[in-house]
């Protein structure tokens, strides 16, 4: 028998991260009858925003003697044990649920339902599938919406039809196990090992019969990621169907350090299944001047190490195909000339602009100053180039440590985890902690893209 824990909770917010839960209902239900029911107001540490107040009807003074999350966490723990996690909208109570158990050092992890997904395929052809239509549609009677109590016993009612539908219980399997069955897992694996899977940054192993690593991969979720492999239907998930014995993963706390190790053991395992950034050498450049009329211009070169010393160079490649692949973006997405891109060669106009698609930097007809603005925003795209000395300090894998990469002179030096306790009085001491990487073009790129999006306060140049 299946056991469910439908849940809903009231917030000072929308964002699980930074508000936090003002209540919280949980019905337990064995997918035919109700089992025992646990309600309570929680004091959120912090004020509630009028606008919640107005839509809830939760006031501060409500919540400031109700208990603080911590007080009910055994009896969310005890109503949630063995069940699945049942919401409208699983995402949002499951995030703000999980996410205050991560404030206590716990690790809250269930199989998840959504009614809102499960409504759309056991009822389609609905306007909408919110839970207020949902409870119009089927005329189910709420004493006091957007209260946690009241939503919950709703979300029941609807659960409760959805289980008598016809196929209603097939679905709702469906829908928990990401529509894999356990008769189509490769050997060795089950549903239950892969449902245990962290739902936390990291990288996971494929092995093949033998031991051998036949894949490396990366996610902010490893559980929901290795599951989606199994639940597809492309020919790279009937390989790894018939190779994969057995998983194993490590957890790294940020989405940058798993693009960091999935990199580096991709090249260090080079596994079978694996394609991409398997490249050790990356022979061909991209180099940049100005010629005689100011124009900043860019070629292809096959360099030895004494020539690399005097190149500008915008960035590296393992074939001189993925180089001129990057020259052709430029051209398109900047309109620059394919002269001037190295791309074309000729003393007079370029073949793009009879056909209007260079301004006609080639022959001059473009402000040089204006063209070499757009030359030096499309440079920026295809850079690898870092500037100087930073780390970069993030959330660890638990809530005693921090993550730290450290980059050196433009180039990654390494990455690893250091005590949030540990006095550190100047970045040098930063490379204590880490463990020195290979540094190269894809890594310098996963840098960009992800110091791009990183809030200053996680970044220390030197």
């Amino acid at each position: 028998m299946s056991l469910y824990s439908i849940i809903d909770v009231e917030t000072t917010g929308g964002r699980a991260s930074r508000d936090r839960i003002t209540e919280i209902a949980i019905v337990l239900h064995d997918g035919n009858k109700v089992i025992d029911t646990f309600s309570s107001l929680v004091n959120p540490e912090c004020p509630i925003p009028p606008g919640i107040t107005e839509l809830t009807g939760i006031t501060n003074q409500m919540v400031a003697d109700a208990p603080k999350f911590y007080e009910i966490a055994k009896q969310v723990v005890e109503m949630t044990e063995g069940a699945v996690f049942v919401a409208h909208n699983v995402r949002f109570d499951y995030g703000f649920i999980k996410e205050e158990f991560a404030r206590l050092g716990y690790t809250f992890s269930k199989k998840q339902l959504c009614t809102v997904r499960l409504s759309r395929s056991v009822f389609p052809g609905l306007p909408s599938y919110s839970l207020g239509n949902l409870i119009r549609f089927f005329n189910i009677s709420v004493e006091d919406r957007h209260r946690a109590l009241a939503d919950t016993l709703a979300t029941v009612n609807l659960f409760e039809r959805i289980m008598r539908a016809q196929n209603g219980l097939s679905e709702a399997n469906d829908f928990i196990n990401l529509g894999i069955k356990e008769t189509r897992l490769p050997d060795g694996i089950t549903l239950d090992f892969l449902h245990n899977l962290p739902e936390t940054p990291g990288v996971y192993y494929f092995y093949d019969e033998n031991g051998d690593v036949v894949y490396v991969g990366k996610s902010i979720n490893i559980r929901k990621r290795v599951m989606e492999h199994f639940a597809s239907q492309t020919s790279k998930s009937a390989k790894l169907h018939a190779m994969v014995r057995d998983i194993s993963f490590e957890e790294t706390g940020t989405e940058l350090i798993a693009l960091l190790l999935e990199s580096a053991e991709i090249k260090k395992l080079k596994p079978a299944v694996n394609k991409a950034q398997r490249q050790q050498n990356f022979p061909y450049v991209i180099h940049y001047s100005f010629n005689e009329q100011g124009y900043l211009s860019f070629d292809i070169l096959k360099p030895n190490k004494k020539l690399r010393k005097s190149l500008n160079i915008v960035n590296e490649y393992p074939k001189v195909s993925h180089a001129r692949g990057a020259l052709y973006r430029l051209r398109e997405e900047f309109e620059l000339c394919p002269q001037l891109l190295g791309l074309e060669n000729g003393t007079s106009a370029c073949f793009d602009y009879h056909i209007k698609k260079c301004g006609g930097a080639c022959v001059g007809a473009v402000d040089v100053q204006e063209y070499n603005e757009r030359a030096m925003m499309g440079m920026t795209v295809i850079s690898s180039h870092i500037e100087g000395n930073m780390v970069i300090c993030d959330e660890g894998r638990n809530l005693e440590e921090k993550s730290v990469v450290v980059v050196e002179d433009g180039e990654l030096y390494g990455f690893g985890y250091f005590d949030k306790a540990e006095e550190i009085r100047n970045p040098e001491e930063f490379k204590n902690f880490v463990k020195p990487y290979p540094s190269n073009p894809e890594v310098k790129k996963i840098l960009i893209r992800q110091i791009a999006a990183l809030p200053k306060s996680k970044l220390v140049t030197y």
